[in-house]
């Protein structure tokens, strides 16, 4: 049995366990962000290369071109989530905000400040926030929703 294989086989055995679930998770959502990141690259270069629009808008443009992607991508294969899409979209558009300002404020600092060509500065600022968008979506976009659980006013309660 070659080593792919064996690898195969205890993926499959602790498939359940949470960090391993997490894992193929986060996996999952880099596939996903590789085909956003597509979008997103391909829009900020045909921009500035050939639109000549400022490299900060570019990258703008391009990261909600990506989020688009993200979104429809993610919520079907990453999260499988059953939130209804007027409970996620807004809330991913939250998030994506959230991380556009961040896109924004770093884009700024590392081509206007700090003087690093366009490029660079976008692999660097999607390094960085590419972690809060999968946390962000991971624990509040697409989480589970919780189940109220009522309690009778005049009903004991055991803590």
């Amino acid at each position: 049995m070659g080593p792919e294989r064996m690898l195969l086989r205890a993926i499959a055995r602790w498939r359940g366990h949470p960090l391993v679930r997490l894992c193929l998770q986060f996996i999952s959502y880099v596939g996903v962000g590789l085909a956003a990141l597509v979008v997103h690259y391909g829009l900020l270069v045909a921009l500035v290369e050939f639109g000549r629009v400022d490299p900060v808008a570019a990258a703008v443009a391009g990261y909600i071109a990506g989020g688009v992607v993200s979104y429809t991508l993610n919520r079907r294969h990453t999260y499988a989530s059953d939130r209804p899409h007027a409970e996620a979209t807004w809330r991913f558009a939250v998030v994506a905000a959230i991380g556009l300002g961040l896109t924004w404020i770093l884009m700024a600092v590392l081509t206007r400040w700090a003087g690093l060509a366009y490029l660079p500065a976008q692999f660097a600022t999607t390094g960085l926030v590419v972690f809060w968008n999968f946390t962000g979506n991971r624990l509040w976009t697409f989480a589970e929703r919780t189940r109220a659980v009522s309690v009778a006013p005049d009903a004991a309660v055991d803590l």
